[in-house]
């Protein structure tokens, strides 16, 4: 399945290529802070294939907290968090919020939470590297 999401304003887009199942998107609600107060609620597939587009990196700000290994990728016009990265031996690995996916079925959204309180830093980038998107690119159009 191809589908496209992004922020509000189209600054940062995205297109998202992933094998749905008859179990549907997995949709995580995370349970940290920051998640919670931006209602963040992703999805990725170790098999996914994400594009990105930046129209204008100038209006993007990433934000890191706690073990600084996920960058959030904000849009500083809109302010929506469409995806978080985390570069692993040089491999970039993502995840995309499932409320800036563009014209998805509520329905086919299996919703489930997660909390990572108390993960030490070797254990999330291994759990990144097992359940994230491995195959992203970012492209911007200027600088």
């Amino acid at each position: 399945m191809q589908i496209h999401g992004g922020c509000h304003c189209g600054n940062i887009s995205f297109v998202l290529r992933l094998q749905v199942g008859p179990g549907g998107i997995s949709a995580r609600a995370c349970a940290c802070s920051f998640c919670v107060k931006h209602g963040g609620i992703w999805t990725a597939s170790p098999m996914g294939v994400l594009r990105v587009r930046v129209r204008e990196p100038r209006h993007v700000s990433r934000y890191t907290f706690d073990t600084k290994t996920a960058e959030f990728h904000i849009c500083s016009r809109c302010g929506i968090v469409p995806l978080v990265t985390c570069a692993i031996e040089g491999r970039l690995f993502a995840v995309v919020s499932v409320n800036a996916l563009d014209g998805v079925d509520p329905a086919l959204l299996r919703r489930g939470s997660a909390d990572f309180d108390g993960e030490h830093a070797d254990a999330r980038l291994a759990r990144r590297e097992r359940n994230w998107i491995g195959d992203v690119e970012i492209a911007s159009d200027r600088g």
